[in-house]
């Protein structure tokens, strides 16, 4: 972990997001912490990069959300 104020709430919120996708059988490869995020303290977390995924990988994601209503 750094040093950043919010670096836990981020790290706790993208693992949850991983298993949630794994769940669904879902892995986006790139998934992780926006590394730019941590140039500069702000008042919220850094963000998380979501990445690329190929047509197939958006087409479950699209069907665990639509299902998740």
């Amino acid at each position: 972990m750094s040093d950043h104020p919010h670096d836990r709430e981020a790290t706790i919120a993208l693992d949850r997001l991983r298993e949630a996708l794994a769940g669904h059988g879902i892995v986006l490869p790139s998934l992780d912490l926006h590394l730019l995020s941590y140039a500069g303290h702000y008042s919220s977390p850094p963000l998380i990069a979501l990445g690329n995924c190929n047509a197939a990988t958006a087409q479950r994601l699209a069907d665990a959300l639509a299902g998740s209503r």
